[in-house]
């Protein structure tokens, strides 16, 4: 009879956990990653539009989460695209782009064929360097140099990069494969083009043609996505925030999928909504999905400059971004604020099994949760990194079949038991 007991009890208690454990819905998390980092939508980038799309797309998943409030909250920025030609070559062979090489986001287009220069990093005297170029030999070249060493030595090579100063027609950075393409600094542009390129498809190399163009877009309009659930209290409020835009493309042909980056936290947050559609909480929860994270933390910068809720009346922000790796350890940042309630959630991780460890980084101006950081918000950074899905990350190979969804469950059920228990 004992024993009887003992199993009745036990069934119930597995009856009670599972709405908790099956909270998440991990298929139409998938279905999510999925849509946004196919082609339709181009990178979801500012050239073709692409972050339009996705943000009209991502009303239509709140409204279908049957959340109570759905709002566009539109800005405008400047960014250099490249959405036109995209073509390179290395003494006659021709490379890849997004592969072989790709743009620094703030260079300007480039027609031509240039000699190279290659920059004696072993013996390196900037003098020297600089009476070199001064030869006709190395008229309108391009400076060819490994990347972290021209950003060690800044002050001699940010020389090279304006009209005027020397007669170098642009610079070479390498870097190695998978070669990065980034947006952060792309709202302005400098005088001379900046190409990033693998150290294979350029060592020795004499001479390099280039036929690349930019657009530089001024005032273009975008908008966070915006989505509420009334809780049974409106003094205060959860928030939950992810970036949906990405880096677009790279010429007429190559576009950054970017599913771990981030549609991984946008689906996140669609799936998130979902669930206190159905379950009521306590505090109302916005969940704001923000454009222009990737040309440099644009949409959270408005956000804060023109909140639709007092930042003081958040208790606690989660901002998710880059978990779509299957990293068993789980990187994270804190504002000062935010770190009074580090310990619960060390303890809710340690409780439930969920990830191997919470390693707390510095806070950096790295994502969308450091704008409200700088404003007192109480908040943490949630990213999936070093994982095997990490190295593709800005890269064309950024996609669903790349992508990993080990992280996907557990950040559900650590940010949703971290709410619950707030009463």
């Amino acid at each position: 009879m004992k024993q009887t007991k003992a199993l009745i009890l036990f069934a119930l208690v597995l009856i009670a956990l599972v709405p908790r454990v099956n909270a998440q819905d991990e298929q139409r998390f998938k279905k999510i990653v999925r849509e946004l980092s196919s082609a339709k939508y181009q990178g979801r980038g500012y050239a073709r539009n692409g972050v339009r799309k996705a943000g009209k797309y991502l009303a239509r998943e709140y409204e279908k989460s049957g959340v109570d409030e759905v709002t566009f909250q539109p800005f405008t920025l400047d960014i250099n695209t490249f959405s036109g030609k995209m073509q390179m070559w290395a003494d006659g062979r021709k490379l890849q782009a997004g592969f072989d090489f790709s743009m620094r986001e703030y260079s300007p287009g480039v027609v031509g064929e240039f000699p190279v220069y290659h920059v004696d990093t072993l013996n390196f005297d900037p003098d020297r360097m600089f009476a070199d170029l001064a030869k006709p030999e190395y008229a309108g070249c391009l400076v060819a140099c490994e990347f972290w060493f021209t950003y060690r030595h800044n002050k001699a090579f940010s020389q090279l990069q304006k009209a005027g100063v020397c007669n170098n027609a642009g610079l070479i950075y390498t870097w190695p494969s998978p070669i990065k393409f980034f947006k952060a600094y792309g709202h302005r542009v400098v005088d001379k083009p900046i190409v990033w390129v693998t150290p294979e498809a350029i060592e020795g190399v004499q001479r390099v043609r280039l036929n690349v163009e930019n657009e530089f877009l001024k005032g273009y309009e975008t908008e966070n996505v915006i989505a509420k659930v009334l809780g049974r209290r409106h003094d205060s409020c959860y928030v939950f925030t992810a970036h949906y835009d990405h880096i677009g493309n790279l010429g007429r042909h190559v576009f950054y999928p970017g599913a771990n980056d981030n549609a991984s936290g946008t689906a996140t947050l669609v799936t998130l909504a979902q669930y206190y559609a159905q379950h009521k909480p306590e505090f109302d929860i916005y969940f704001l999905a923000f454009s222009g994270e990737d040309a440099n933390l644009r949409g959270s910068t408005w956000f804060v400059e023109h909140p639709v809720v007092p930042l003081s009346q958040i208790r606690y922000l989660f901002n998710i971004d880059m978990i779509g790796d299957d990293n068993p350890t789980l990187y994270c940042e804190l504002s000062e604020a935010g770190m009074s309630r580090f310990g619960q959630f060390e303890a809710i991780n340690r409780q439930l099994g969920l990830f191997k460890n919470i390693q707390r980084g510095d806070l950096a101006a790295n994502s969308d949760h450091y704008p409200f950081a700088m404003r007192g918000v109480p908040c943490i950074f949630l990213e999936n990194q070093e994982g095997s899905a990490f190295p593709y990350y800005h890269t064309p190979k950024d996609d669903f079949h790349t992508v990993k969804t080990d992280s996907y469950a557990p950040v559900f059920r650590l940010v949703t038991t971290f709410i619950e228990r707030d009463h």
